[in-house]
């Protein structure tokens, strides 16, 4: 994945979680994934395709980091575990983090279609990509723990 390819990542992730959960975030530094195995407890992922470029985007958070999250969007005490409100706050990040990336990536000249974000609870899931292309792990900071972006975008 060319390193281009981060930025609109890194800004749609601060601004969505800026915006929409008060919680100012940190990027740290990215490297490759080293395996097919979920972060976090509870993970959306969406894929990216056009004619010339296709991939994914995968957001995984462990349970205390997303119970505190999604307290704040939701401007209530956070919940104990995770339950299907929490899993589809993160569907919609996911959706809204991939699609502020996309208008980013417009920009740049690259347009590409966006699937229905799937979701996986549980830690440590073997997830496997559609592409060959080395995924790129771009690990957050937040008041309310790490969690992980990863992204593997290519031309086709």
């Amino acid at each position: 994945m060319k390193a281009e390819y981060l930025n609109p990542f890194v800004h749609a992730t601060k601004n969505v979680l800026e915006t929409m959960a008060q919680t100012k975030l940190t990027a740290q530094k990215p490297h490759l994934k080293d395996g097919a195995h979920t972060f976090g407890d509870v993970t959306g992922i969406i894929g990216m395709a056009s004619e010339v470029v296709e991939g994914s985007m995968t957001i995984s958070f462990p349970a205390a980091c997303i119970l505190q999250i999604v307290a704040r969007m939701l401007m209530e005490e956070p919940k104990a575990a995770i339950d299907n409100e929490i899993v589809d706050a993160v569907g919609e990040i996911t959706n809204m983090i991939c699609g502020g990336a996309k208008a980013e990536f417009g920009k740049l000249g690259m347009t590409f279609n966006l699937a229905t974000p799937t979701m996986v609870t549980g830690k440590g899931v073997e997830i496997y990509h559609h592409s060959d292309v080395p995924i790129i792990v771009l690990p957050f900071q937040t008041d309310c723990g790490t969690f992980v972006l990863e992204a593997n975008l290519a031309s086709k």
